[in-house]
């Protein structure tokens, strides 16, 4: 099945090496593992007409297989490094598939498995906004807390002196008065062929926002995975209620 009429490619992003939690993309969230959760979810999402894994990792790419993923190719070395671009790695995955499936795939999807509280519902507004030809690119992002933002950010000097990271930060006292400011939370990424593969962008110009409401979790700390577990528990419960 298609998203009208245009054929989709959803792309795993899921290398072996992971600095702050040893096997990542493999650690479990609720019972699964977090590849066997995007895998589930792809399944969810009737619009997807291929789903595959880009890992250069052999116990990963079994696990995606188990669950449902395809795994027709390995991801290269030069792309599977801490410093390796996602843009690189994502533009690899879509045209290995296209040359391998003797297809062409209208739109990508990048769905990180270290987001494991992610909704059909995510990725279907991250698709609807590209109906809108003034979209070249969707993301989902969450609102940064206040205290996070630009304004309330502090530097350390050399002397141990703090200072605002902005000039104008002791300004805002109040953090109601601070601007809203996002962060990408990896639910769903969505982009039109050519805006990726012959402009290599994602982010930059014509990137519709699809903000989420809920609290969600991207895992990169061992503390990510307990706050992970506390609100999978809490969404399964408000999605049984």
């Amino acid at each position: 099945m298609t998203w009208q009429g245009q054929s989709i490619l959803a792309v795993v992003p899921a290398r072996g090496g992971s600095k702050g939690i040893r096997g990542k993309n493999l650690r479990a969230v609720g019972g699964l593992s977090l590849v066997a959760h995007v895998a589930e979810q792809c399944r969810n999402a009737p619009w997807i007409d291929r789903a595959v894994i880009s890992t250069d990792d052999e116990s990963i790419a079994a696990e995606a297989v188990a669950h449902g993923l395809d795994a027709p190719f390995r991801r290269p070395a030069e792309l599977a490094g801490d410093l390796a671009s996602s843009v690189d790695a994502w533009q690899h995955a879509w045209t290995t598939c296209e040359r391998n499936d003797g297809t062409r795939y209208d739109i990508g999807l990048l769905l990180e498995p270290t987001s494991p509280l992610r909704c059909t519902e995510d990725i279907e507004q991250c698709l609807a906004a590209l109906d809108n030809p003034v979209n070249a690119a969707a993301a989902t992002v969450s609102r940064t807390p206040g205290h996070y933002t630009p304004h309330k950010t502090l530097t350390c000097e050399e002397s141990g002196q703090l200072g605002y990271y902005l000039p104008n930060g002791a300004g805002y006292a109040n953090r109601h008065l601070i601007p809203a400011y996002y962060h990408r939370n990896g639910l769903c990424y969505a982009v039109r062929r050519n805006t990726l593969l012959n402009e290599g962008r994602i982010l930059e110009d014509r990137c519709a926002a699809i903000v989420t409401q809920r609290p969600v979790v991207n895992i990169d700390e061992p503390l990510d995975l307990e706050i992970a577990e506390l609100l999978y528990r809490r969404q399964v419960r408000e999605l049984a209620a």
